[in-house]
């Protein structure tokens, strides 16, 4: 199998910024593409990003640009854009003219509305010639930067392609796994959003460590239950890209889902929150497209529905929590 010599990681923010430090200890460069030429020349220049994870200083191999193109020749591309921006990125690359060898990989949570596609199923149908994985995981872009113990998985059909991609996310205190359920590892990523907010209002609304137990708990069946009917296989959910990244969401300060819960709670606004946090919550707009997708297979998702009810239909944080902890009695299996 060909060695990956260069890499480019499209977006500079938080996690982007951690992964392009990650892999450059295992290629020979790293391009880090923003939209700001002030931050390409700061990184160029000072090895540090302005605007996120300010005080982690970037290996001598990462560079920046302000220009897509510089993607082109890179061996793997790293799409680390907003989940709205992923199909226009890869609609950029194509008409760049990417070549096919080029492995794409997904690190973006979420579902598109309308289609109630997967990130990578956005990217395939752009660039159908292109390998295309996805990385998922419990994996806060803060602790990877800070070189703390962390895991993750990577989601591809072709066990070859995993295991080549495999390599470049190694180092003594990050350790990554492959699976072939990229079905299982993309919803539990995007769902999981969902149940952080969730969280968050518990926790804002103080109803204790029980309350927000028993919301991550049946939140996992939730994700199973929507997760099968869309094709993916129930184990995977039991793993880092599963229950893994849920409890992380769902508990860590550093989660932006979990902070708009939290804002929720306070009585703030969606777009009041939004502006608090300075950061894309994901969750808000996979709330909305997971909502949709959920109501057309007709699935049971209360959680799902409680979240979408306060971001989009005006139900207080408290009037959600009743609801679900009013609902008729059942079996727990």
């Amino acid at each position: 199998m060909a060695l990956i010599s260069k890499v480019s990681v499209i977006g500079a923010g938080s996690w982007g910024t951690a992964l392009a430090h990650l892999v450059a200890k295992n290629c020979d460069q790293v391009t880090l593409i923003t939209r700001s030429a002030e931050v390409a020349k700061s990184i160029n220049e000072k090895r540090k990003n302005p605007r996120y994870l300010k005080e982690l200083i970037l290996a001598e191999n990462v560079k920046a640009d302000n220009d897509l193109s510089a993607a082109k020749e890179a061996d793997l591309i790293l799409l680390a854009v907003p989940t709205s921006a992923i199909r226009n990125t890869a609609s950029t690359l194509k008409e760049m003219g990417l070549t096919s060898s080029t492995i794409l990989i997904s690190v973006s949570k979420g579902i598109e509305r309308g289609t109630g596609y997967r990130m990578t199923e956005i990217i395939h149908e752009v660039l159908p010639g292109n390998p295309v994985l996805a990385l998922s995981g419990p994996n806060h872009a803060e602790e990877v930067s800070l070189e703390l113990p962390t895991c993750t998985v990577i989601g591809c059909e072709d066990e070859e392609v995993a295991t080549r991609v495999q390599s470049l996310f190694v180092s003594t205190t990050f350790r990554c796994y492959t699976s072939t359920d990229i079905i299982g590892i993309e919803w539990g990523g995007a769902i999981k959003n969902i149940f952080a907010i969730a969280a968050g209002i518990a926790s804002g609304l103080k109803l204790g460590d029980n309350a927000v137990a028993a919301l991550v708990t049946r939140g996992l069946a939730e994700m199973k239950r929507v997760g099968v009917a869309f094709g993916a296989d129930e184990e995977t959910f039991s793993g880092l890209s599963g229950v893994g990244d849920l409890m992380t969401t769902c508990y860590s300060p550093h989660s932006r889902n979990h902070q708009m819960g939290l804002a929720l709670a306070k009585g703030l606004t969606v777009s009041q929150a939004e502006e608090q946090l300075s950061m894309v919550a994901e969750g808000v707009r996979n709330t909305q497209s997971i909502y949709e997708q959920v109501k057309k297979k007709n699935l049971d998702a209360p959680l799902i529905e409680a979240v979408y009810a306060v971001l989009y239909k005006g139900m207080s944080p408290e009037q959600a929590i009743h609801t679900l902890f009013t609902r008729e009695l059942r079996a727990e299996g």
